[in-house]
């Protein structure tokens, strides 16, 4: 009897070992956040909603600081065409009085995605201790087609015909120890000029910069878009170069994501990524292409401050790259700059700040942009 009851009840273990393993195997799709791993529910499928990943079993919440600058092009895109909804993904703009306060909401996690711009206070508040990720371009200038670059005083057209002219003249600039300043020296250099061979004028307000250059107290400005080409239009300015003549990897705005989002909540965050990504590809078969024009200026129109749909034919707008890559070296070298100003406290990791493995992923999922 002993032997019978031994040979029942090993095919009654094996049973129970092949039920526990399948049920490990389930266990083995979520994390301790309650997000599946990348087995199964990462697979990519055309009969998915999406067209690739499967949409989130529950709908998930994003909360985007964002104030309607043009850069935001991706995300608001990517919400009216529904591809964050294709993921069970509900996104939420959140507005801040200025950067300094967003850093701390986004590495807390009160904030999942922002936009950021290189400054000192940037780079700053990152080695001091607040933890958020560089994820993605959010901004750079299309080549011979800069959103953000010099104008000079119709009054100056006839005496200012190279760089090397601005020997003398006045230069606004809106910002020191940020991009502007570091585009406004990468200038100079190509002009084979110094800091002495100028007036620096420092104007924060760039509305005011097209003022200024119309009624002369400035010959020139570093000025964006839409005023470089209101300007234009208006016969105040002349728009003078282009900013890829001497910078033309000048890495102006980054996606940022929290910690968490990009690595405790991992298939949020890629599916998010992947929406983003088709926001911005439509942006840019739209802009470079010619493609669906119409849809997406009207989606900008009704995000942006630039409500005038002609005028978004006219202007130069802001590069994003379809498959999210990054100027690196260039993030560095404004680092540099601000640090040999001595603006910078503390060091800087760039391997622990820059992590772009959410967006190459999206990248592998969605395919390269052609």
């Amino acid at each position: 009897m002993r032997k019978l009851n031994i040979l029942y009840f090993i095919p009654l273990l094996l049973f129970i070992l092949v039920i526990g393993g399948c049920s490990s195997g389930q266990s083995d799709k979520t994390d301790d956040n309650g997000n599946a791993g990348d087995e199964g529910i990462n697979e990519v499928s055309k009969d998915n909603p999406s067209g690739d990943l499967a949409p989130l079993d529950e709908t998930a919440s994003v909360v985007i600081a964002e104030d309607g600058s043009a850069s935001g092009a991706g995300f608001y895109i990517a919400k009216e065409k529904g591809y964050f909804e294709d993921y069970n993904i509900e996104v939420e703009f959140a507005q801040f009085s200025n950067s300094d306060d967003m850093l701390p909401a986004l590495a807390s996690g009160e904030v999942d995605i922002a936009g950021g711009v290189s400054t000192a206070s940037f780079f700053n508040a990152i080695a001091q201790g607040i933890d958020v990720k560089i994820i993605a371009d959010k901004g750079h200038n299309i080549k011979g087609d800069s959103y953000f670059s010099f104008v000079i005083s119709k009054e100056l057209e006839d005496e200012i015909k190279e760089y090397a002219d601005f020997k003398g003249k006045s230069i606004a600039v809106s910002t020191k120890n940020a991009v502007d300043e570091y585009i406004f020296h990468k200038m100079l250099n190509h002009a084979g000029l110094t800091e002495e061979d100028v007036e620096f004028v420092l104007m924060s307000d760039f509305g005011n910069m097209l003022a200024s250059v119309g009624n002369g107290s400035v010959d020139a400005a570093l000025q964006i878009e839409p005023l470089i080409t209101q300007g234009s239009q208006q016969g105040i300015h002349t728009r003078f170069g282009n900013t890829t003549d001497y910078a033309p990897e000048a890495q102006i705005a980054m996606v940022l994501g929290s910690p968490k989002f990009i690595t405790e909540e991992k298939n949020i965050s890629l599916r998010f990524m992947a929406a983003y990504l088709k926001g911005v590809r439509d942006y840019n078969d739209a802009f470079i292409k010619g493609e669906g024009k119409d849809e997406v200026i009207q989606i900008m129109t009704e995000y942006t401050a630039l409500k005038d749909p002609e005028l978004w034919e006219n202007v130069a707008v802001t590069g994003l790259n379809p498959n999210g890559e990054m100027f690196v070296d260039d993030i560095k070298s404004q680092y540099q700059m601000y640090k040999d100003n001595g603006a910078i406290s503390g060091e800087f990791d760039f391997e622990k700040a820059i992590d772009t493995s959410v967006t190459e992923k999206a990248v592998e999922i969605l395919g390269e942009y052609e």
